[in-house]
């Protein structure tokens, strides 16, 4: 296959980059149908080349076997911490921050990117609204939470996920990337620490700004959402553990019984959260249909248009992505760490990070088993790439641009796009440059 199979795939991916900073009203409501269309210029020409038996095979094989599983997942999550509210007020002192900064990082393995943004953004913003410097305080938190923290397990973010339903283990990301995590965001948030104290010093001789959200006392609400998200753990380790070599077949699909199992217990957990929850929590938090509406929108688009990608990354150097093949591999023919953690992480920084992440995980070979193992270290440099890079722009991962979107309505003077890229180029690339140097550089041998 030529690479004219992959516009689709890239006019998509761009359509999502600038749609919202170009075209915004038309994207805000249209978003839907223009990745209908970029999906319809894959169906159509596979089934004119391939016929449609072939074609509908392939597109349902896709969507039955990772998309369902991984909207259901992300749609659970968000559900599910959608229902917890973190009420009260504290004041924003740099410790303060660093703590809740650092709390936030934590939950975002556990919870999801998206869950923990959504949990702890306004209680963040409530403790800093007084404060004259306050807008580095939003960017770290889209740094750490809705990004790095996220890198420990499938559940922290997309991308992990979709490795999961390639077949790596539940604690695979956690045992291989703790360091790199460790490393990388205990020095984002030393340099949030430093930085903080001495805009909180600056601010003592700044004329002081009334609290419009006084300091009260926080309390934890939704209690009985947590065990739901435990649930959510334990069906996905259930499903990881649990092989009965039973399949249904769905449309000619071979859908596993322990998938379909996970997927119905995590669905159950999402509704039983609606049940459970009070409204108001839910409109404390400014809980909305719209985000995952997008993302399940998109990411059908997605995962239909990758199709003809994974087919070309799939013949290696025979195919017509071989000059890639060749920047991420070695004279030797071993894969190239570093550049595979640089390439993954830049494109991650401008589209999506769980597609990207499947790009690169199929062209390391796409075998998890291998990758798990032999090249232990390059699936370590993909998921850290795709994962710790995606804070590099806005739109790097999904709960970037809804933080932003959130700290700008509560009148936080956050900067636009390339002043968000100043930031990440002052603290995260050097970060990054040094893990890549620390992690993934080759040693000689």
């Amino acid at each position: 296959m030529s690479l004219w199979w992959a516009l689709p795939f890239a006019g998509l991916l761009l359509s999502i980059a600038t749609g919202p900073l170009l075209f915004h009203h038309v994207w805000e409501h249209h978003y839907g149908k223009i990745a209908a269309a970029w999906a319809a210029l894959v169906v159509v020409p596979l089934a004119v080349a391939f016929g449609l038996p072939t074609a509908g095979e392939a597109v349902l094989h896709t969507l039955l076997t990772e998309y369902m599983s991984f909207i259901i997942l992300l749609f659970a999550l968000y559900t599910i911490s959608g229902g917890i509210l973190l009420a009260g007020n504290i004041h924003g002192t740099p410790l303060t921050n660093a703590g809740l900064l650092l709390i936030g990082a934590m939950l975002a393995s556990i919870i999801g990117t998206t869950g923990a943004s959504m949990i702890l953004i306004r209680p963040i913003l409530r403790a800093n609204d007084n404060r004259p410097f306050n807008a580095h305080v939003v960017i770290f938190f889209i740094f750490l939470v809705s990004n790095i923290g996220g890198s420990l397990t499938p559940l922290g973010d997309p991308p992990l996920f979709v490795g999961f339903l390639r077949g790596v283990d539940f604690f695979w990301t956690a045992t291989n990337l703790w360091r790199e995590t460790l490393f990388t965001g205990g020095l984002v948030l030393m340099v949030f620490l430093v930085l903080d104290i001495v805009l909180h010093r600056r601010e003592a001789g700044a004329p002081k700004i009334k609290d419009p959200t006084p300091d009260t006392k926080v309390r934890l609400r939704g209690l009985a959402n947590l065990p739901l998200l435990a649930g959510v753990i334990g069906a996905i380790l259930l499903s990881a553990s649990w092989k009965p070599g039973i399949s249904v077949s769905v449309l000619g699909v071979g859908l596993e019984l322990q998938n379909l199992v996970r997927d119905a217990i995590i669905l159950a957990l999402a509704f039983l959260s609606l049940r459970v929850s009070y409204k108001s929590h839910r409109q404390a938090n400014g809980f909305t249909w719209g985000p995952i509406a997008e993302v399940a929108k998109l990411f059908a688009g997605i995962f239909i248009c990758i199709v003809p990608v994974i087919a070309i990354l799939r013949a290696g150097h025979d195919g017509a992505l071989a000059p890639l093949v060749a920047l991420v591999t070695s004279s030797d023919g071993r894969p190239n760490d570093l550049a595979f953690f640089w390439l993954t992480g830049a494109l991650s920084s401008f589209l999506d990070n769980a597609p990207t992440y499947l790009v690169f995980f199929e062209l390391a070979g796409g075998d998890a088993r291998h990758l798990m193992t032999e090249a232990a270290s390059t699936l370590a440099a993909i998921s850290a790439g795709a994962v710790f890079m995606g804070a590099n722009t806005y739109i790097g991962n999904a709960p970037n641009f809804m933080v932003f979107a959130i700290a700008r309505h509560r009148g936080f003077k956050m900067p636009g796009f390339f002043g968000y890229m100043a930031w990440s180029g002052l603290v995260l690339i050097p970060t990054f440059l040094i893990a890549g140097f620390l992690f993934f550089y080759p040693t000689p041998t």
